[in-house]
């Protein structure tokens, strides 16, 4: 189990937990009471840490190296998935996956940043980080969703898109662009959904939809805050004040009108109880296609584009003739 600097009091309260069971297995020796009353005071500890979180820790919670990932909640959502791949212009990004699953009896087209559960997979699916081919990939699976009437569901989780020349080369801002302008005119439902770290235009490149929902301990913003304290103060060391400035939580995206709703998760973050959250997260994408599913395609499209263009505050003034 990996704890985060701010769970410390918890780490020391599972190594009791866990000498007390080893003493308890090789002495024969009954500690089921002394173990109830640690188990408990985990679980209020856990309450007390998790209920003032701040920017910053939630941020850590959804960079947490346990937290499920994209294949997983693929994996435990679907009875059946088929992996589609390529873009069929330039070579499959492994940090976008893709395809046909079966929700339920209902098919849908799952797309998802995909991190990487070990440093070798890291690397082969370069940390979540997409190339133009990989939002190229998610949009030929977009369209291919659309051609035989399936519902799309995006997972977002990606520090930001690849900033490599090479990508640059290959057009990464007009791959992301394109995804904007296409996804906003899809004819079939699009739900989304950020499941770990939402950064700037790698997110919302498969991330425009009728319904777009947090996981509780995630962030969406158009920069990290290690970034914006670079760029701020020269230096990473006001990170913490970054991202409260920011208002990059759940909380304030929902307030402000980015998102539709927060799915709350397990008391302690996603990781600790995978499964459970699996099916917070399949309950609510079910929900959402069911709600937009009976709109027509020109009512969802509507919708949709009214949608974004509400969000943000704007005033007018009225023009004088000088």
């Amino acid at each position: 189990m990996v704890f985060l600097e701010f769970e410390k009091p918890l780490e020391s309260l599972y190594e009791q937990l866990e000498k007390i069971q080893q003493v308890g297995s090789e002495g024969d020796i009954d500690v089921t009471e002394m173990a109830r009353e640690l188990e408990n005071r985990i679980k209020n500890k856990r309450k007390e840490i998790y209920s003032n979180l701040t920017g910053w820790q939630k941020v850590q919670l959804s960079r947490h190296p346990e937290r499920p990932y994209t294949l997983y909640y693929i994996q435990q959502m679907c009875r059946k998935f088929i992996e589609l791949h390529g873009d069929r212009y330039y070579a499959d990004d492994k940090a976008i996956v893709g395809g046909l699953g079966s929700l339920d009896g209902q098919t849908v087209v799952i797309i998802g940043h995909q991190k990487g559960v070990n440093t070798k997979m890291r690397q082969y699916r370069n940390f979540g980080m997409a190339n133009p081919e990989g939002y190229r990939k998610a949009l030929r699976l977009m369209k291919l969703a659309e051609r035989f009437g399936y519902p799309v569901v995006t997972l977002i989780d990606t520090p930001g898109a690849f900033p490599g020349l090479e990508a640059e080369e290959r057009g990464q801002a007009e791959a992301i662009a394109r995804n904007l302008f296409e996804m906003a005119q899809l004819k079939v439902p699009v739900v989304c959904a950020v499941i770990g770290e939402g950064a700037s235009g790698g997110a919302i490149g498969i991330g425009l939809g009728d319904r777009v929902y947090m996981l509780e301990n995630t962030w969406y913003s158009v920069i990290s805050p290690e970034s914006c304290s670079s760029i701020l103060w020269r230096s990473w060391d006001y990170k913490e004040q970054a991202a409260e400035a920011l208002k990059l939580t759940a909380d304030h995206m929902y307030e402000f009108g980015i998102i539709d709703g927060i799915i709350k998760e397990p008391l302690g973050g996603a990781h600790t109880a995978p499964e459970e959250m699996a099916k917070l997260l399949k309950r609510q994408i079910k929900k959402a296609i069911a709600e937009v599913q009976d709109m027509t395609p020109e009512e969802r499209i509507e919708a949709r584009i009214e949608k974004y263009a509400k969000i943000g505050v704007y005033e007018e003034e009225a023009r004088t003739n000088s």
